[in-house]
């Protein structure tokens, strides 16, 4: 038969550990769980994209397709989101590769983007592959972003971009030649975002 506790505080003895339930029970909070101290991870929204991705578009930042990843309504006004980008191949055989990661609607995140340097690039990360590779050697990217510029409770879109320079393809997710066996590769990648409560 079930049985309900109604207090307003509960104070362990001194020096003691309060201990709730038992090795197998299931306890279950029906309201919202607080004053348990900050870093908590309240959401993770993650979008993995395993096919190959080329373009030759031209110096313009550009949506990587399938490189999206929406957080649904943050919890609180002061979380951060905690965004991590692993890309498994990049590159661009006879030029430049920068990859940005922006909001949805494609503007600059300023904890995403290196500072301004009169009229280089401003990229979350950037390289440069060239023919004297001999094969146009690839670039795997990793990397950890912390998004503590929210301010609102709005669900958070963030996008993968690219840019190049000095002409040529971009590749993603494969080698640059590409050919029929087993010496070349084909990765995946992946973007996933995390709510961090305050």
């Amino acid at each position: 038969m079930a049985s309900e506790l109604k207090t307003n505080l509960i104070t362990p003895a001194s020096s003691t550990t309060v201990t709730i339930g038992g090795v197998g029970d299931t306890i279950s909070c029906g309201g919202t769980a607080s004053g348990f101290g900050g870093g908590k991870i309240i959401q993770v929204v993650s979008t993995t994209k395993n096919d190959v991705f080329s373009s030759s578009t031209g110096s313009a930042w550009t949506d990587i397709t399938g490189m999206t990843v929406t957080t649904a309504t943050l919890a609180s006004t002061s979380s951060k989101v905690l965004v991590v980008l692993s890309i498994g191949d990049i590159t661009n055989y006879t030029g430049h590769a920068g990859v940005k990661i922006v909001d949805g609607s494609g503007s600059d995140i300023t904890d995403f983007i290196g500072d301004a340097g009169s009229s280089r690039t401003r990229a979350t990360s950037g390289s440069f592959y060239s023919n004297a590779h001999g094969g146009g050697v690839g670039h795997h990217i990793t990397m950890t972003v912390l998004d503590a510029t929210t301010g609102s409770t709005t669900a958070r879109t963030y996008k993968v971009q690219f840019h190049q320079a000095g002409g040529g393809t971009l590749y993603m997710n494969r080698s640059h030649n590409d050919s029929d066996n087993s010496q070349n590769y084909r990765g995946m990648s992946t973007i996933t975002a995390m709510e961090i409560g305050a």
